[in-house]
This record gives C-alpha cells, structure tokens and sequence, in this order.
C-alpha cells in the first residue's frame, strides 16, 4: 500500500508541475506549435535518463522512490498522450508540416535528452 501512495504523491506533483511548465512554455513560444509538450517530454526523457542511472542502475534509493519518481513523477509530467492528440490535430488542421515536425523533434530531442541523462548520470 505504501508503493501506492508514493506513486500517488508524486503523480499529483508530475501533473501539476507539467500544467505549470506547459502553460508557462506557451505564454512565451505561443500556441500555433505544443511547444510546452514538446519541452515537458524533452525535460521528463532528460530526467528518466539521469533518475535511470541513479534509481535502477546504482539502486542508490530503496523502491518507494524509484515508484514515487520513475513511475509517479514522471510518468504524469511527461505527455505522450497529449503529445499524440496534439499531433493528430494538427494534421486534421492541414498542418502536416508541423504534424511531423512535431513528431521529428519530439522523437529525436526525447531521445538525446535521455541518453544525456544516462550519460550525467552515470558521471557522478
């Protein structure tokens, strides 16, 4: 039950603080491309990457905070779900430029992001 509640707790703060982030990321890029899921993703993959190394790899925290962080945290701050209906309607809307504009940079960046948190991580 206490795995539970730590995922819990931190899926309440993943979420809060990616609405938060988003938001913030759209009132200063605008909203004519999810650039606030796009860096929600890339920070979350930054992160997954690091927290990884430090979490699985060198097991330096016991499991209620790999289940707090890894599962919790970032699984309701990073977006797919979100990043995936974006997308859609952007080429419901004829956009299909940015359609897989959005796909390209959030499949590569994600992917750089966490093999630099891999890379960060297994530097300390």
């Amino acid at each position: 039950m206490s795995q539970l509640l730590a995922i819990a707790l931190g899926g309440a703060t993943g979420a809060v603080l990616r609405f938060i982030m988003s938001t913030g990321v759209h009132r200063l890029a605008g909203r004519d491309f999810p650039y606030g899921t796009l860096s929600v993703n890339v920070l979350g993959s930054l992160l997954m990457g690091f927290l990884y190394i430090l979490l699985i790899e060198r097991g330096s925290l016991g499991s209620e905070w790999r289940a707090v962080l890894l599962v919790g945290f970032l699984g309701a701050f990073t977006t797919f779900s979100t990043f995936s209906i974006e997308t859609l309607n952007l080429i419901e809307n004829g956009e299909v430029i940015k359609a897989g504009i959005n796909v390209l940079l959030s499949v590569t960046l994600c992917l750089l992001a966490v093999w630099s948190g891999v890379l960060v991580g297994r530097q300390l």
